[in-house]
């Protein structure tokens, strides 16, 4: 399981990242440095790219004014309303623009969005019934959109070389034929997708299935998506982007907000938190150890719920958690933390108690149970100092390159290793197409958080994790990589072709 030991040797990711140096990681790839920075033009000038931004002339550029915490209301993204609805499908359109934003109180600064808004609408699809989304790019760079976590056709997955280019739309499909799952949708074009999704490309994409009624989890405006990401500002307020610079990203944001307040009434509350961050991990503890139920994980509910006083979240992942605050007078003020940072995420201020006939079951879905596996697959995080980069397998992203195939309707087990030992840099996996089990830790079995399906999974230096998945569904090719983004950009991707 991810155990507090295992948190400490993650840490906040870019803790290890920072000892590569950022000029020769671009170099290795023969990146330009203004390929890195400059969509803005707001501290990413080729210097700040190349990794120079500790200057002392850039420093004192860099000195973002404070914001008291609690001093912001939290922002709740608008649902997207479909553009037409068909018999079978929810037809959508977004814009993936430039616009302003006031992440910090009083100093509007350009973002980049979908649709406009420093996290994207939120799009609500069922079960079982398609989704189809236009996305028209109006920035000067190619995008391209991946709805992480989704069982979709390669066609529609956002590969990295599967580009939108200014001024130009494509249209996706989302079948939408797997279990209800908060998931998420951001930028996926190589080499661009970790500052894209920095400076505001992601949304809320939350599958929901009407069964799931029955169980009387808490909805409606009781049912809050939360998206946690890291920022460095200038002193005007705007963005700043450096590769490899999680160190210097000491803002944390809640959807999009720095420590933002809450108004809640007394009564359960189910919170779907998404790390949206590129490199930071979590641990997300609630007022002095109080307690949390976990009900979900990457691929929706687990088999049980989980009662815990902390919730891991390294790049990607998400959890959904049940808090009751019914127990607590009204005035109370509870915050949420991150004690890896020591930072406030979010604080609660506890209304007036609301009619509540809201429930936890003991049983919220069976355990999946996958066929036996009839391959066993490496995939090793290594750091090759001749290149200078992180690798996976030794090499770097070719998307002309398959560097595995599976046959469909296989089931495979992925022994995932991290060598960084000497550098101590933590990393995870992501895999397209499927959600998989998490089997072992070392050779030890999970904990009950995560029993559920995943996509992302985090592997510390020095550790191995297994984990077993079925590729069905759909023939093609794919990706798999590292989901701390400044890692992925760089090349720490590799692809896999499901093949008949």
């Amino acid at each position: 399981m991810l155990t507090r030991r295992n948190l400490l040797r993650l840490g906040v990711v870019a803790g290890g990242a920072a000892l590569i140096p950022a000029a020769a990681s671009i170099r290795s790839l023969g990146v330009r440095a203004e390929e890195t920075g400059h969509v803005l033009g707001h501290g990413a000038t080729a210097g700040h790219a190349m990794g120079h931004g500790s200057g002392t002339a850039v420093a004192a550029r860099l000195n973002a004014p404070a914001v008291a915490p609690f001093s912001v209301p939290l922002p709740l993204p608008a649902t997207l309303a479909p553009t037409s609805v068909l018999p079978d499908a929810d037809v959508y359109a977004l814009t993936t623009q430039q616009a302003t934003a006031a992440l910090l109180p009083g100093l509007p600064a350009p973002v980049l969005t979908y649709g406009g808004t420093f996290v994207g609408p939120t799009i609500r699809a069922k079960v079982g019934r398609k989704v189809i989304i236009t996305h028209t790019n109006a920035l000067t760079e190619e995008t391209a959109v991946h709805l992480h976590g989704a069982h979709v056709a390669a066609a529609h997955d956002g590969f990295p070389t599967d580009v939108i280019p200014p001024g130009q739309s494509r249209t996706y499909e989302y079948p939408n034929q797997q279990l209800s799952a908060t998931l998420w949708y951001h930028d996926h074009a190589h080499h661009r997708e970790a500052e894209h999704v920095y400076r505001g490309l992601h949304g809320f994409y939350l599958l929901e299935d009407p069964a799931e009624r029955r169980l009387r989890l808490p909805r409606g405006g009781y049912d809050i998506p939360i998206m946690l990401t890291d920022a460095r500002f200038a002193e005007d307020g705007s963005l700043v982007f450096v590769p490899d610079d999680s160190g210097n990203r000491t803002t944390l944001l809640a959807n999009g907000r720095p420590a933002p307040y809450l108004e809640v009434a007394r009564r359960k509350y189910r919170l779907r938190l998404l790390n949206a961050s590129n490199m930071r991990v979590y641990q997300l503890e609630l007022g002095q150890n109080q307690q949390m139920v976990q009900i979900a994980g990457d691929g929706g509910l687990l088999p049980a719920p989980v009662p815990t006083t902390g919730i891991p979240l390294t790049p990607g992942e998400r959890a959904e958690i049940v808090v009751d605050f019914s127990s607590y007078p009204q005035g109370t003020q509870l915050v949420l933390n991150d004690t890896l940072s020591g930072l406030p995420v979010l604080r609660f201020d506890v209304g007036q108690t609301a009619p509540d006939h809201s429930a936890v079951p003991s049983v919220l879905r069976p355990e999946t149970t996958l066929p036996a596996a009839t391959n066993v697959r490496d995939v090793e995080f290594a750091y090759d100092f001749a290149l200078g980069w992180f690798t996976i397998n030794g090499k770097l992203f070719d998307p002309n390159r398959v560097d595995a195939t599976i046959q469909h309707g296989t089931t495979e087990i992925w022994r995932i290793t991290n060598s960084t030992v000497p550098i101590g840099v933590p990393h995870n996996l992501h895999v397209h197409l499927v959600q998989f089990r998490v089997l072992d830790r070392d050779g030890v079995a999970v904990g009950p958080a995560e029993r559920g399906l995943k996509d992302t999974v985090s592997v510390a230096p020095g550790e191995t994790v297994r984990v077993q998945a079925t590729f069905t569904g759909h023939l093609g090719k794919y990706v798999f990589h590292c989901h701390a983004l400044d890692h992925s950009s760089m090349g720490m991707m590799a692809v896999f072709e499901v093949v008949p």
